[in-house]
């Protein structure tokens, strides 16, 4: 973990635009302006303790430093123009520099994408129970648009500033920072998924997103197979190798093409007439400690069972004698109008004899 540490502090996030002073166009600009502001506060005091009053001593202080000058108040002592060669220094090397960085802004666009990019915000933070993507390349993309076809509103975050947001909710900056987290909506988002590059990142960011939201559910890419361990001990709920898996899926389709194709489809396409339905069994439901059959879920919705996931394991095709607990996952296979069924029976409806 010390080689992460260092990582992570010599990293200066590069997901945003910077210039060599270190910020922002947009921060540099809020900086020069609250300079000027000190400047115009503190030279419209020093006149009014020269003997001007508050009117007076804002006006010149506003000519000064805007180059204008009228003309000095008659009578006016060595305190008194040394003030104000003062201020000009100060006060018109500021006022040119706000300028030039508005000017920056207006030629290169960043003005209305910085508006843009506010409103988006705005957006974000009326969000609750969506998915968080770190990461905008080629997987990112393709989780992105799975996500939408389920119905999922996602945000994405990415480092690249010169990357297309495609009508979705983006975040720019390093995911390894945690104020980036907060702006995605980390604290409530429904899930996560890491699909970063680098195996470093992913792990810093689902030690970070743990830590943000304990009960966040996280799925995380490892692109080596020492990353998947140390990914889990981080916080990670399932890690993904996408490469293992591609390697798999292929191997597959070209063992037993008909069986890959068919799920394929089911898993894949929107417009298929049969679909997978993943339910937790949740704490406080009536079917804990009951066995699998008193649900009669052929009998009653139509929907076949899969498979049952119980602390890390799945069992295919569980009997009806298995008793279900809480926490535990059932797969179901069924149409959308018997998927409708399956969920009114697992939300709604107390068991047989109950």
């Amino acid at each position: 973990m010390k080689g992460l540490s260092r990582t992570r502090l010599s990293r200066r996030s590069p997901g945003r635009r910077l210039t060599s002073s270190g910020l922002e166009p947009s921060e540099r600009l809020l900086a020069g302006l609250a300079v000027l502001f000190i400047i115009l506060v503190a030279g419209t005091t020093g006149y009014v303790l020269l003997g001007l009053d508050v009117l007076d001593a804002l006006y010149q202080t506003v000519i000064t430093i805007s180059t204008v000058g009228y003309g000095d108040p008659e009578n006016v002592g060595g305190r008194y123009q040394l003030f104000t060669i003062g201020l000009i220094l100060l006060g018109t090397g500021t006022s040119l520099y706000t300028i030039g960085v508005v000017i920056e802004m207006l030629f290169e666009g960043r003005l209305d994408d910085q508006f843009r990019r506010r409103r988006m915000q705005r957006s974000i933070d009326n969000l609750s129970s969506h998915s968080v993507i770190c990461g905008y390349g080629q997987v990112g993309r393709a989780i992105a648009a799975a996500m939408d076809d389920g119905g999922t509103e996602v945000v994405v975050i990415d480092r690249d500033p010169d990357i297309s947001d495609e009508g979705r909710f983006l975040v720019l900056g390093d995911a390894t920072n945690d104020r980036i987290l907060r702006d995605a909506g980390i604290e409530r988002a429904k899930s996560m998924v890491l699909a970063l590059d680098s195996d470093v990142d992913n792990l810093y960011v689902a030690l970070s997103a743990r830590s943000l939201c304990p009960g966040l559910f996280i799925v995380a890419r490892a692109n080596s197979a020492g990353a998947v361990p140390k990914l889990h001990q981080a916080g990670a709920n399932r890690v993904i190798n996408p490469h293992q898996i591609g390697g798999s899926r292929m191997a597959a389709i070209a063992l037993r093409p008909g069986v890959a194709g068919y799920f394929e489809e089911v898993l894949r396409r929107t417009d298929q007439d049969v679909r997978l339905l993943e339910h937790r069994i949740p704490e406080g439901s009536r079917f804990v400690g009951r066995p699998l059959s008193e649900l009669q879920l052929s009998q009653r919705t139509g929907c076949g069972m899969l498979a049952l996931h119980r602390g890390g394991r799945w069992l295919t095709n569980p009997q009806g004698g298995h008793q279900l607990a809480v926490n535990d996952e059932l797969v179901v296979l069924g149409t959308d109008e018997q998927l409708s069924l399956a969920l009114a029976l697992f939300e709604n409806e107390s068991p047989p004899g109950a």
